[in-house]
């Protein structure tokens, strides 16, 4: 290897002096476009770490002489985002659910708010448009309601739940397991089961729905009620109808007569604020499903004939 430097003859280029088995490397200058665009990068990145984070340390890292981050951008965002919001979301607080259908621009926009709440913390369990998953978890585009479908009662069972342990308000129905437990046998459960689906026009009358009927009545009436149209008051489902959560088959009917699911929705009252509550009720009334809030019982007639409060 030659350790002199010489002009190729043919570049004019100088050589750095390597040669190897009669090849010569030339030495050629980089371009000085190229070169001030490397000077150039080598400033900016030396103003960028005095202006902006840059240095990571054990504990976050260099704040620079700026002050900003993508945090406090976005923090600074989300507060002029919840200021533009402010009158609607006050008007919305200082009306009672019940009252929103009354005020349709309110009412649209508590169903927008809603949407976007139930994008975030519901689709994982009832899908994005809320008709939920087969067997895991209820669809809220019907018009089947466990404890009722109006606005006040479905913004309940958001704050409070279903059957959320320690607490005292959560939404709670508990069926017996009659297979698992031993209260009835196989061949009774399978008679209830007959007579399930002769009630929901699966199945004609037998002589096992027959039998089914008379187990029913006594075992199963006091919560789905004689005819099996379901019991609001302590959740149980109407069995009389198509919309079945998990599955209106024989088997699985058997299936949860046998060993219920009691299914566990989160109380969201412990993890939302009020308003958000509130804009998710409107959201999940507007799927389709909402019924009107019950009518208020009449007054009670005095010996009279007028009413509690004296008028006729």
């Amino acid at each position: 290897m030659a350790d002199h430097k010489r002009i190729d003859d043919v570049t004019g280029t100088a050589t750095s002096g390597h040669e190897w088995d009669g090849i010569e490397e030339l030495d050629t200058p980089m371009p000085r476009w190229w070169l001030w665009s490397l000077y150039a990068t080598i400033v900016w990145g030396i103003v960028y770490v005095i202006l902006y984070p840059a240095w990571p340390m054990i504990h976050g890292a260099t704040e620079g002489v700026l002050g900003w981050s993508s945090r406090g951008q976005l923090e600074q965002e989300m507060q002029a985002d919840a200021q533009r919001r402010a009158p609607v979301m006050n008007a919305i607080a200082a009306t009672a659910i019940a009252d929103l259908p009354a005020k349709p621009a309110l009412m649209q926009a508590a169903v927008q708010g809603g949407a976007a709440a139930f994008r975030v913390h519901c689709v994982q369990c009832h899908g994005a448009g809320g008709a939920g998953v087969k067997k895991l978890y209820p669809s809220l585009t019907d018009d089947d309601w466990l404890w009722g479908g109006d606005l006040s009662t479905i913004e309940y069972t958001i704050t409070h739940g279903i059957r959320n342990p320690d607490h005292a308000a959560t939404r709670t129905s508990q069926m017996p397991a009659f297979g698992r437990d031993g209260i009835l046998e196989p061949a009774q459960i399978a008679d209830v089961v007959s007579h399930v689906r002769v009630i929901s026009h699966q199945e004609k009358p037998s002589a096992s729905s027959a039998r089914g009927a008379v187990l029913f009545e006594a075992n199963c009436a006091v919560c789905h009620g004689p005819a099996g149209d379901g019991g609001r008051e302590v959740g149980a489902p109407k069995l009389t109808d198509a919309i079945w959560l998990y599955g209106g088959d024989r088997a699985s009917i058997t299936a949860t007569v046998t060993q219920p699911r009691n299914g566990v929705m989160p109380r969201w009252g412990a993890r939302l604020d009020p308003v958000t509550i509130k804009m998710l009720a409107a959201y999940v009334y507007s799927l389709g499903g909402g019924e009107k809030a019950p009518a208020p019982a009449p007054a009670a007639a005095t010996a009279e004939g007028r009413g509690a409060d004296g008028q006729p």
